[in-house]
């Protein structure tokens, strides 16, 4: 087996290429277009198709240096910080605590749907969390972390690999699976968004852009004055995070940026009001847009699907079972519980991203919906507040329960 190796530079000018391929996709194929499947998903996905056929036919492995992949996570997280309000968070107060508590139920649902999976193939029953949240709402970290412990309880010699496995599948499916959610739901209830501002996470489809106002314009100006407020906010998070980390508190650093991001954007342009900031303009959208996009498309494209291919069908059928049982979870209760109007099915497409897949995959998925059909920018604040936080604290303490019972 040959292997190439991509250096950063090179991999994120591929990811370039497979935003592209996405744009290419969606306006091609009817489905990807209707039913909102992101650009960058349709487009890694093709990519991940190719590099498996180089793996196949070419005896060819295609490595990506995604190094460069994570400082884009950083910034999509301090543009959604800057565009949050603190009206806003108190109006979603109530919302934010819901969504929490259906959070937390579904991890156990999820590993208690993992466990019948693992009793089904007669597999250890410690290698339930594996293929319920310790992989899919906890992603390949959580699943790397548990591996071993996995491993040591169950003598499964391929239980941090089958952990992997299943985050990477779920990943595919939470892209594939949000943006038909919330078409189904808002065609079915016939729901419209209320709100007048542009979308937090890019700009309207073409066919749907509304007039610009002219302080809200695009030029250089505003985009370098976007991106100079941006790093000082990652300047800050970084010091923050240091700081946090010091006292005992690990957390990633894109969400002491999301936290920086939130407070300046509700300090300093009351205290400097002669200031333009940024906050809910189509230039901070569009760096928002990229950041994702590119983040996406370099994530997607990097999956080895060859390695999916030898683990049996076991995995798949129990990634179809937490597939029906999330989709069931969020007809019948997300999207009841959290308003059934607009806003929610926004919310149901963002909870079929990060239950089965990652944050980023959930802010893709509704940023789509949202292009399409209307800004919801109150589900923008809310779900990367329980996705990127507080999930993490409350998956660790569950996941720690099952495997003990």
């Amino acid at each position: 087996m040959n292997t190439f190796e991509s250096s950063a530079f090179l991999s994120t000018t591929v990811g370039f290429f497979v935003f592209f391929l996405g744009v290419f996709l969606t306006r091609q194929i009817a489905f990807l277009r209707n039913y909102n499947i992101p650009e960058p998903v349709s487009g890694g996905l093709a990519a991940a198709l190719i590099t498996w056929l180089c793996y196949s036919v070419f005896n060819l492995e295609i490595i990506f240096d995604l190094s460069l992949r994570d400082v884009l996570l950083v910034y999509f997280f301090t543009t959604i910080g800057l565009n949050a309000r603190f009206s806003d968070l108190l109006a979603g107060g109530k919302l934010l605590g819901i969504l929490l508590f259906l959070t937390v139920a579904f991890i156990c649902v999820q590993n208690a749907v993992g466990l019948a999976g693992a009793k089904l193939f007669g597999l250890p029953n410690e290698l339930g969390v594996l293929m319920g949240s310790a992989s899919l709402i906890g992603g390949h970290g959580t699943a790397i972390a548990w591996g071993p412990t996995i491993e040591e309880l169950s003598g499964f010699a391929a239980a941090e690999e089958t952990g992997i496995a299943m985050a990477t599948l779920g990943l595919v499916v939470a892209a594939l699976l949000g943006g038909p959610i919330a078409k189904f739901l808002i065609d079915k209830n016939k729901l419209v968004s209320n709100e007048e501002s542009s979308p937090m996470v890019g700009l309207p489809y073409p066919e749907e852009k509304t007039e610009t106002k002219e302080a809200d314009s695009i030029d250089h100006v505003n985009l370098m004055r976007s991106m100079l407020i941006v790093h000082l906010a990652i300047i800050i998070g970084f010091m923050a995070n240091k700081s946090i980390a010091a006292v005992g508190l690990k957390l990633p650093l894109f969400v002491s940026c999301l936290l920086i991001g939130i407070v300046m954007s509700n300090t300093i342009p009351y205290l400097l009001p002669k200031l333009k900031w940024p906050a809910r303009t189509n230039a901070l959208a569009v760096i928002s847009d990229y950041s994702l996009s590119l983040f996406l498309a370099m994530s997607l494209m990097s999956m080895q699907l060859w390695t999916l291919a030898s683990l049996g069908i076991s995995l798949v059928v129990v990634l179809v079972m937490q597939s029906m049982a999330a989709a069931a979870f969020i007809f019948l209760l997300v999207f009841r519980m959290v308003g059934s109007n607009y806003t929610s099915a926004v919310l149901s497409a963002g909870f079929a991203g990060f239950s089965l897949g990652a944050t980023p995959t959930a802010i893709a998925n509704m940023s789509s919906v949202a292009k399409r059909y209307g800004p919801a920018p109150l589900a923008f604040i809310v779900l990367p507040l329980v996705s990127a936080f507080f999930v993490d604290l409350a998956n660790a303490f569950i996941i720690k329960i099952f495997v003990e019972l």
